[in-house]
């Protein structure tokens, strides 16, 4: 029997099938739950904010409104991610209760959008993804391989963006 997450059922990880827009981040594939994507662009360089995060690398002026840009590597305690000429910026919204946050977040490219069955996600791992399991919604089956899905809110946790939003409106 598979050791689950506390807390977490079968069912529960079931609830997590639907489409995933694939990224690539450092030679890895991650799924993003297609639900929180606003929309894709090509990189632009953010305007640097002082005493930010590290992983904050800036804002960005998205049709009038300020949105901060998160690089996802340094998030996870990796490297800044390397820009290249796939690099681009996911507009992510986010939403807990009443609160909603745009935010975009750098990759290294996207590859596509997939969908995963619940019989194709597997529970969260306790070890050995080399990312804080909050991080993770579950494990993507997909041709015999496994992707990690990423659970976005905790990536980028609403404490962690009320703080940015603080900033950002100097409240």
């Amino acid at each position: 029997m598979d050791m689950l997450p506390a807390g977490e059922s079968t069912a529960q990880v079931g609830r997590w099938a639907g489409q995933y827009l694939i990224v690539q981040l450092q030679g890895e594939s991650f799924g993003v739950d297609i639900t929180v994507v606003r929309e894709i662009l090509a990189y632009l360089a953010p305007t640097q904010i002082p005493m930010m995060p590290d992983f904050v690398v800036g804002v960005i002026n998205l049709r009038g409104q300020v949105v901060p840009v998160i690089d996802m590597a340094r998030r996870f305690g990796r490297p800044a991610t390397a820009l290249h000429k796939r690099s681009c910026i996911i507009i992510v919204d986010l939403q807990e209760g009443e609160s909603r946050q745009r935010l975009g977040v750098i990759v290294d490219a996207v590859n596509e959008v997939l969908e995963f069955s619940a019989e194709q996600i597997e529970p969260t791992p306790q070890f050995g993804a080399g990312l804080r399991t909050e991080f993770i919604r579950g494990m993507g089956k997909m041709g015999g391989q496994f992707m990690v899905l990423l659970e976005m809110a905790r990536v980028l946790s609403m404490d962690e963006m009320a703080a940015l939003a603080t900033v950002m409106t100097g409240t």
